[in-house]
């Protein structure tokens, strides 16, 4: 399992770093339940496809989703807008395509355009009725906190 886990934290952490300057610190990974109801305001989606299945989410508060999109495009939001939306989607799919190439000895993959999911208390619908969701809490900037959702099932042991 954590051959497939620890790509993503690597590649969060140098995504954060390259594109917004932010040190990560990758908390303990854990299981996640399948219909858990989630604390933040928004979550970009990719979907995974190929010799495996499931999907890549990442979820935070939305002043943290302002915040990050504030540092990518050097303008100030105080509402999750277009192009806050925008920018939490082209992190997830920056962190997917990255990953992807991590896991490339395991997997062929072909990710899906990023969906957004956004409101207090939103719930995920994941690719498969069987998923073991790995949750990746994250801290940044020193107390906020946002968490990397990852569920890959291989479809070459079914």
């Amino acid at each position: 399992m954590e051959k497939y886990i620890q790509p993503f934290i690597d590649v969060c952490k140098n995504v954060f770093k390259e594109f917004l300057g932010a040190e990560l610190n990758a908390e303990r990974p854990h299981f996640s339940e399948k219909d858990e109801v989630n604390e933040w305001d928004v979550s970009a989606i990719i979907g995974l496809t190929g010799e495996a299945r499931g999907a890549v989410v990442i979820s935070m508060e939305k002043t943290l989703a302002m915040r990050l999109t504030g540092i990518l495009t050097g303008t100030s939001h105080t509402q999750l807008d277009e192009e806050v939306i925008d920018a939490i989607g082209e992190i997830v799919n920056i962190i997917a395509g990255n990953a992807k190439k991590g896991l490339e000895e395991a997997f062929r993959l072909v990710i899906s355009l990023p969906t957004i999911v956004e409101g207090r208390q939103h719930t995920i619908q994941w690719p498969h009725a069987h998923a073991r969701i790995i949750c990746i809490p994250f801290t940044i900037f020193e107390n906020e906190k946002f968490r990397l959702s990852v569920a890959i099932e291989s479809l070459q042991d079914s």
